[in-house]
């Protein structure tokens, strides 16, 4: 009875085929091979993850040691000022003429001759300025060894007191004679220039010249030998209008006459007390004002007010400057007196500071790459003394700093007008900091390679 078994007996050789089949299908690899092929693929791997790190690591360490362009730096020079234009009042008159002494350096090398000139250039009257001529010529043939020497005493007698007279009737300034005054010859000098006084110029040159045939002899020498050909000199007064000069001419003797240490010390005096001839006030009423020191005043009347003058300004120049100056031909003496001090006036305000730079005047820009930006400005204020619109000269140097730091001094502007230089630093405003090293590793074409560091 086996029938009844059969159906189990094929499902039993059903599986056994399917085992016999998956057994036959399955790849039998030799353990040791798998083994090595497991290893390789490990080695590859590791192999792989190891470039990778190298090239990430490298790419890294490059990224943030490799050089970045420094900052870039753009400037302007500022713009050069222009100083105010000094406006030399010029005097209503016939004619005038300023010389200045020790500011060549700002006015030019002609400005001790003659700086400034108004008016013909031809001989006009000079009135009792002739007064001035008449004491150097004096001095010439008897001179006085200092400002203090007396030199010899002059006796005037009754010919000399009667000149008193004679040019009182003249309209002339006088000033008493007394028969029989005694004085010294600085004294009689003083006389004659301080109030102005015409017997006492008329009486001392007789009296040094023995007449004034050979007094108006010895002036035409002494004018020669000075080279003063625009001069001619009649008496020694002035009163004659045929006394005239040229504005050339009066500045060298004006220079002469100060350089004189009695005439100098004489015309500087204001008032003065001289027994026998009293009280004496100088006509000169610009004495002490606006740095005038002398010399001389003289007038024949309406139109004809002159004045031969020298004045000290102190412009802040360091040494105070000599100015000597002459008006001919002015209309009075009030006229003349404030064509003077407005000429003087407008010297000194034609020296002065010009501002050239104010602190925080940018001159300049500086920007990064990577962004970051600051500002090159002028450090301080400053100015710069000068006279009148003298052109200014500007400089800047701006050197490379080691950092850009808020603050940090990069360079100077420098200013030249005349003699004079003055600088002010230039400073960065705002603060540069190196890139992050974000931006770096962001930014790989904005960095150069190790052989540019050394460029």
């Amino acid at each position: 009875m086996t029938t009844p078994d059969q159906p189990v007996d094929e499902l039993s050789d059903f599986a056994a085929l399917m085992a016999h089949e998956q057994e036959f299908g399955v790849d039998r690899v030799d353990p040791a091979v798998r083994r090595r092929r497991r290893r390789r693929g490990l080695v590859i791997t590791a192999i792989c993850l190891v470039l990778l790190l190298a090239v990430t690591g490298g790419y890294v360490g490059w990224a943030l040691t490799a050089p970045v362009d420094p900052p870039a730096v753009t400037t302007h020079t500022p713009e050069a000022p222009v100083g105010a234009v000094a406006a030399i009042a010029a005097p209503a008159a016939a004619a005038s003429a300023i010389s200045i002494a020790g500011a060549d350096a700002y006015l030019g090398e002609g400005a001790s001759g003659s700086w400034s000139t108004t008016g013909t250039g031809e001989p006009l009257p000079i009135a009792s300025i002739t007064k001035l001529i008449t004491a150097l010529v004096i001095l010439d043939a008897s001179p006085l060894s200092s400002a203090d020497d007396p030199g010899p005493t002059i006796t005037f007698g009754e010919a000399d007191h009667d000149l008193y007279d004679e040019y009182y009737v003249r309209g002339a300034t006088i000033a008493p004679m007394p028969t029989g005054t005694s004085m010294s010859l600085h004294d009689a000098l003083a006389v004659m220039l301080i109030p102005s006084a015409s017997n006492y110029a008329v009486a001392l040159s007789s009296r040094i010249f023995g007449s004034q045939y050979e007094f108006l002899g010895a002036t035409r020498e002494w004018l020669a030998a000075h080279g003063l050909t625009g001069t001619t000199i009649t008496d020694p007064t002035g009163i004659s209008p045929r006394n005239t000069s040229t504005t050339t001419d009066l500045m060298a003797i004006a220079k002469l006459a100060a350089a004189n240490p009695a005439i100098a010390q004489i015309v500087a005096t204001s008032s003065i007390s001289i027994p026998g001839a009293g009280q004496l006030h100088n006509t000169n009423a610009l004495l002490g004002t606006s740095g005038i020191t002398g010399l001389k005043t003289g007038n024949l009347g309406e139109g004809a007010h002159n004045l031969l003058y020298t004045a000290t300004l102190d412009v802040g120049a360091g040494d105070p400057l000599a100015v000597t100056g002459v008006v001919l031909g002015g209309a009075s003496r009030e006229s003349v007196n404030a064509t003077v001090v407005a000429a003087l006036e407008s010297i000194r305000s034609g020296f002065h500071q010009v501002p050239v730079s104010a602190e925080g005047q940018e001159v300049g820009s500086v920007s990064t790459p990577w962004g970051a930006a600051a500002t090159l400005v002028i450090g301080e204020s400053a100015s710069i003394f000068t006279w009148s619109d003298t052109p200014i000269e500007v400089t800047m140097d701006i050197k490379t700093p080691p950092t850009y730091r808020d603050g940090t001094v990069v360079g100077s502007v420098t200013w030249t007008a005349g003699p004079n230089t003055v600088s002010a630093p230039v400073t960065i405003a705002g603060t540069i900091d190196p890139p992050t090293e974000w931006w770096r590793l962001t930014h790989p074409s904005e960095l150069g390679t190790p052989w540019d560091a050394g460029d």
